[in-house]
This record gives structure tokens, C-alpha cells and sequence, in this order.
């Protein structure tokens, strides 16, 4: 999936979990990529936040230390 794609849904969530407290809004971001991304998707989007890649939403970025790397098996 293009890096492109993967910012523009990985912001979606965020936006929606915006309105909660921060603390509420990050684990929130999170658990919903840990929940219905397949890990090749959260592989890529970490690769696209380690990056610097410019256009992710704070709270995704927040999100990030919360979200599971996949393993490389």
C-alpha cells in the first residue's frame, strides 16, 4: 500500500478519536490499528512514522509507541 494511502487512513482514525481526552484518544488509535490492521499495514506505517514522513496527525504519532510491530516471521 502507498505511504500516501496508509497517512490518510492512519488519520481518519485519529480524527475520529480527536474529540476523547488525549490520553483516551491515543490508546484508542492504537488498539483500533492493532485490532483490524494486518501486520503488513503496521509494519509499513511505523516504517513510514520512523521515516519523518511529513502529514500524520499528532495523535497518531502519539499512537505510535502504542501500536505492534509485527514480528518479521
Amino acid at each position: 500500500m502507498s505511504p500516501d494511502k496508509l497517512i490518510y487512513m492512519a488519520n481518519q482514525i485519529a480524527t475520529f478519536f480527536e474529540s476523547k481526552p488525549h490520553a483516551e484518544g491515543v490508546a484508542g488509535t492504537a488498539a483500533h490499528i492493532n485490532d483490524f490492521w494486518e501486520p503488513r499495514m503496521r509494519r509499513q506505517l511505523l516504517a513510514v512514522i520512523e521515516e519523518g514522513r511529513p502529514g500524520l496527525r499528532p495523535l497518531v504519532l502519539d499512537a505510535a509507541q502504542e501500536i505492534r510491530r509485527p514480528s518479521d516471521a
